[in-house]
């Protein structure tokens, strides 16, 4: 864009105050894209936070809830071993045979793989009989007599002893007495084997399930891997019924299901491409608002430019109606854009007795096709004054190629038409002031040409009165006489009517015309002037001359002035012959005259200026003679030019189209 378009577009812009809202709404337009963006990142980040807490709140109270159900079916467990024991304390009471409490025994361990032995021990600790064990009379383990320590032999509770390491894990002994002072029935539990059987595959596949001590120390565990050193873990007391320890349970790393993760990639997936589509989106924003501001300030500009304009513009469509119209075309015609736009034919500002044409003239536009065309014609303002129109009509393309009407440029022409009416009335009265002047400067010269003409009626006249004062009134002899003086009478009626055409205010007329006749003619008015400035005029004529379409007047007066430039150029001081030369010929379908003096030629620094105006070389001449010879050609679409005469002197060139179709039927 050059300097001046930017300079335009700048100054298009809207201004602070009213137009500064558009700015405004232009710079949030360009900033909304990125405030999406931000608002999009922060809804997702926000979204992601939220899943993530809920995820977390609902793993805490999923562990939680897990870790319960864990304990309570551990204690369950070891509820149903106390059972056990407590119903074999009861039935061995009442006397139950021992075969019948040891098959329940066997039948327990065998459903109960935690339980690795129970036994019958009295109260000194010695074994009475173990199942599976050693035999009767086996001394008791140190953990047999800290149980026994334990109990209370005036009531039937179980008693917990403490965790012991054992070949195949930490051991704990649950015992339960007989009767006050005989001893008690004790079970041996492996707290490993009481994880393995009891903590189902779906907790185990999820979690680390483990046994430890005050101090945390692992005593037994189930699990399928280490839990994450900073997974969340919750802690149970196991005491009771296991006094000093803790039931841990720490969740591991799990995948997560795969629909969590297609529903987290396709958020992922989704915000990306939103970001990228609002990156886009704000490119295009920004690279449209660029468009339209430049747009806008070529719309600005172009428009200008057609509102400074002088000339009207003016677009229709096919039908006539107009699509457009300039500032100065409302101007030209004195109607606003809204009594014009949009109506049909005729229009307000046609002639009404020119309506007819005009319609003529806009069918002819349509069927001539997509190519300029030009006319001239004439409107009607508003205010009823008639004006003088140029109009240019070029076809109306449209950015698909398409012929859509027409585009008209208007000049009005009002007052160069009336410029040119005025310069042809002041060429005319001008024309008509030349031969005026001629006519006076051939006064003496028709003076001397009507007193022969006259002398000689005069000298007839008497003579025939003598002849019949005298009696001799015969016809043959008054005849001859009478003849002579009637054609004398013609003659000076002939060199009367001449000098009324010459002088007389009359419109052209163009007429065939052979040029050897009208010099003839013209030579009648010069002969008695060449005389008297002693001057012989000579014609020449080959006999190829063609004849030309002119007027027979505005031609004699042409030749009157070169042949009475001719002989005024010659005074009998600087003159290098007494002759002035006519020559006629023809020359490429025109008919040519040269007017030749043996004078003293033209002065260097008239040359140029010799057909003007008021240019003469004469000190009593006006300088309108050879001005008049320029615009009788002009008039006559022939031309004049001037060069030096062969041995001295000036010769200028006359040459008239030849008529056509005339030269051959005038041979």
């Amino acid at each position: 864009m050059s300097e001046r378009e930017d300079a335009w577009q700048m100054d298009s812009m809207p201004q602070p105050g009213g137009r500064g809202r558009f700015r405004a709404r232009l710079d949030l337009l360009s900033v909304l894209p990125m405030l999406s963006i931000l608002a999009l990142v922060a809804a997702v980040a926000a979204l992601v936070w939220v899943l993530r807490r809920d995820e977390a709140e609902a793993t805490r109270v999923q562990l939680a809830t897990d870790a319960l159900w864990v304990e309570q079916t551990l204690r369950f467990q070891l509820s149903v071993d106390e059972d056990l024991l407590a119903r074999l304390a009861l039935d061995a009471a009442d006397g139950t045979p021992d075969e019948t409490l040891d098959s329940r025994t066997r039948l327990h361990i065998a459903n109960n793989p935690e339980l690795l032995s129970v036994g019958w021990f009295d109260a000194g600790g010695a074994v009475i009989r173990q199942i599976p064990g050693p035999d009767a009379g086996a001394a008791a383990p140190p953990a047999v007599l800290d149980l026994l320590g334990r109990l209370d032999q005036s009531s039937a509770r179980p008693v917990y002893g403490a965790v012991q390491a054992g070949a195949g894990g930490p051991t704990v002994m649950l015992g339960v007495p007989v009767r006050e002072g005989e001893g008690m029935i004790a079970a041996t539990i492996s707290l490993p084997l009481l994880l393995t059987r009891h903590v189902p595959w779906w907790i185990a596949e999820r979690y680390a399930v483990t046994i430890t001590d005050i101090g945390g120390a692992p005593l037994a565990s189930r699990a399928r891997m280490a839990a994450p050193g900073d997974a969340r873990t919750h802690v149970i007391s196991f005491d009771p019924p296991l006094g000093g320890t803790l039931l841990r349970i720490a969740p591991f790393a799990a995948a997560r299901p795969l629909g969590d993760q297609l529903l987290q990639a396709a958020i992922v997936a989704l915000s990306i491409l939103a970001l990228l589509a609002l990156a886009a989106l704000a490119r295009s924003l920004n690279r449209g608002r660029r468009a339209e501001m430049r747009l806008r300030g070529e719309m600005a500009f172009r428009r200008s430019m057609e509102e400074s304009l002088t000339v009207g513009l003016r677009a229709k469509d096919h039908e006539g109606r107009i699509l457009y119209v300039n500032t100065a075309f409302c101007q030209l015609v004195g109607f606003g854009p809204g009594d014009l736009v949009g109506k049909p034919m005729p229009m307000p500002y046609w002639l009404p007795e020119r309506l007819e044409d005009t319609m003529a003239r806009q069918r002819a536009l349509a069927a001539g096709g997509a190519r300029p065309q030009s006319f001239e014609t004439r409107f009607r303002r508003r205010d009823g004054a008639e004006i003088d129109v140029q109009v240019y009509e070029a076809p109306l393309i449209d950015a698909h190629g398409r012929h859509r009407g027409w585009m008209g440029s208007i000049i009005d022409i009002t007052e160069a038409r009336r410029a040119e009416r005025l310069a042809r009335a002041q060429e005319d009265s001008v024309t008509r002031t030349g031969r005026l002047v001629s006519l006076g400067e051939m006064a003496s010269t028709l003076a001397h040409e009507l007193n022969q003409p006259l002398a000689a009626v005069s000298g007839y006249a008497a003579g025939a009165l003598n002849m019949l004062r005298a009696g001799q009134g015969d016809p043959a002899a008054l005849t001859p006489a009478l003849e002579k003086l009637a054609h004398q009478v013609d003659r000076a009626g002939q060199i009367i009517r001449r000098v009324q055409d010459l002088v007389r205010k009359r419109e052209p007329h163009f007429e065939p015309l052979s040029l050897p006749d009208v010099v003839a003619e013209t030579l009648g008015f010069m002969t008695a002037d060449a005389r008297q400035r002693r001057v012989r005029i000579v014609v020449e004529d080959d006999g190829t001359v063609p004849p030309v379409m002119a007027d027979r007047i505005l031609v004699e007066q042409l030749l009157v002035n070169l042949i009475r430039n001719a002989m005024e150029a010659m005074p009998e001081a600087r003159r290098s012959g007494d002759r002035v030369t006519l020559r006629l010929s023809a020359r490429e379908g025109a008919a040519e005259i040269r007017v030749m003096d043996q004078g003293g030629g033209i002065a260097p620094e008239l040359a140029d200026r010799l057909f003007e105006p008021f240019a003469s070389t004469k000190a009593d001449g006006m300088g309108m003679g050879l001005n008049i010879c320029r615009s009788i050609l002009e008039l006559h679409r022939g031309r004049i030019g001037v060069e030096p005469a062969p041995g001295g002197g000036t010769c200028f060139v006359v040459t008239l189209p030849a008529a056509m179709g005339l030269g051959r039927a005038a041979e």
